[in-house]
C-alpha cells in the first residue's frame, strides 16, 4: 500500500488571550508542522502514518488516542524523554509573530539522537516522506536524524517534500539556516515555502527592488523557482504562498513551477480570519494530496491554495475541511 510518512515534532499550543489569568483558561490544541500536514491528509482519505518521540505519560496516550481518531497510524512513534513540546501564541496570531513563546528545549523530540530509529524498517512501505524545516532548526542533533531519515528515503527512491517554515526564534544553536538546510533540501523532490524563506535558507536571492503587487511576485517565484531547480537537480516542484494583510482585509494566493511551467492560483480574501496557524500546513498537505493522486498540476495548486484557505476559518491547528468543501470553494474561486 501507498503509504506517506510525515515526520517531526507533536505540539502542545497554549492560546492565550488578554485576559486568560482572570478568566483562568487558556485553549490547548494539538499540532506540530507536520503533524497538521497528517491530519489534513488522513481526512482526505490518504494512508498516513507519523514518527515521532514522545514521553511514556498519561498526556502522550492521549495524544495517541487522537490520532487514531484522526485515522493517522500510530506505529512509527517511539517513546523515550520525559517531556513534550509546547508553544504559546496569542490568539489570532501567526508563528511568526513576536509573541511566540517556544518550550521545546529538552523535550523527547529534541533530544532523539542518531541510530534510534530504525529508518528502513520504518519506510518499508511508504512512498512518500515529508519533513518541515523546523526539525533542524532545534539543535545539531534534530538536524543530523534529519539527515539520516533523507539518506534512508533517497536510497529508497522515495518521494521527499520540505517545508521550507523559518522560525527565528529556533535557530540558537550557532548554525544559520543556510549552513544546514541545502544539504536537506539535495534529497527532496517537492518544495513548499515563499521566497523569503528560499532566500533565507537555501541563498536564493530575491530581487531587492522587487514590488510586493501580484504580477512582480509572480515572476519572482518562477525566476527563484528556476534557480532553486538548478541547485538542488532532484526537485521537480517547487510551491510558494503569499499572504498579505492590509487595511483592506487579507489576501492569498500561491505559484507553482513544475515541467518547465509556472502555474498561478486563484487570488483570495477575506476581511476576518479565526486561526492563522496551520495554513501553510494545509497548503502542504494539499500539495501531497495532488501529486499523491496525480491531479493535473493546476489542479493540484489550486486544491491546495483553498484548502489553505480555508483553514484561515477553522479554530485549532488541524484542519477539519473535507474534499468537499474544498472542491466547493475552488468552484467559487
Amino acid at each position: 500500500m501507498r503509504t506517506v510518512l510525515c515526520f517531526g515534532e507533536p505540539l502542545l499550543r497554549f492560546a492565550y488571550g488578554n485576559n486568560w489569568i482572570e478568566d483562568a483558561a487558556m485553549p490547548v490544541y494539538v499540532g506540530g508542522a507536520e503533524l497538521n500536514t497528517a491530519t489534513a491528509l488522513a481526512r482526505w482519505g490518504v494512508p498516513v502514518r507519523y514518527a515521532t518521540a514522545i514521553p511514556d505519560n498519561q498526556i502522550s496516550a492521549e495524544i495517541i488516542t487522537e490520532l487514531k481518531r484522526r485515522n493517522i497510524q500510530t506505529d512509527a512513534i517511539m517513546f523515550s524523554g520525559e517531556r513534550m513540546g509546547a508553544y504559546y501564541l496569542p490568539r489570532g496570531a501567526e508563528l511568526k509573530h513576536a509573541g511566540v513563546i517556544y518550550d521545546r528545549a529538552g523535550s523527547a523530540f529534541a533530544n532523539l539522537q542518531t541510530g534510534q530509529i530504525d529508518w528502513d524498517k520504518e519506510m518499508a512501505e511508504v512512498s512518500w516522506f515529508h519533513f518541515s524545516a523546523i526539525s533542524p532548526a532545534l539543535n545539531a542533533n534534530s538536524a543530523a536524524v534529519c539527515a539520516e531519515a533523507l539518506d534512508a528515503a533517497s536510497r529508497k527512491n522515495i518521494t521527499i517534500s520540505v517545508d521550507l517554515n523559518y522560525r527565528a526564534k529556533l535557530w540558537q544553536y550557532g548554525k544559520a539556516p543556510v549552513e544546514v538546510i541545502p544539504a536537506l533540501v539535495q534529497h527532496c523532490d517537492v518544495i513548499m515555502g515563499n521566497i523569503w524563506a528560499a532566500e533565507k535558507m537555501l541563498g536564493i536571492e530575491v530581487d531587492p527592488d522587487a514590488a510586493r503587487d501580484k504580477s512582480t511576485l509572480v515572476q519572482e517565484s518562477g525566476r527563484s523557482a528556476e534557480k532553486l531547480m538548478l541547485q538542488f537537480q532532484r526537485c521537480r516542484q517547487v510551491a510558494n504562498t503569499f499572504r498579505f494583510e492590509n487595511e483592506s482585509g487579507l489576501q492569498y494566493y500561491a505559484t507553482m513551477y513544475s515541467s518547465g511551467k509556472l502555474f498561478v492560483s486563484s487570488e483570495y480574501s477575506t476581511t476576518g480570519i479565526v486561526d492563522k496557524v496551520g495554513s501553510g500546513d494545509c497548503f502542504m498537505a494539499g500539495l501531497i494530496y495532488g501529486n499523491f493522486n496525480k491531479y493535473r498540476e493546476q489542479c493540484t495548486l489550486d486544491f491546495a491554495t483553498a484548502a489553505a484557505f480555508d483553514k484561515l476559518f477553522i479554530a485549532g491547528d488541524c484542519t477539519s475541511s473535507t474534499i468537499e468543501s474544498i472542491l466547493q470553494k475552488m468552484k467559487h474561486a
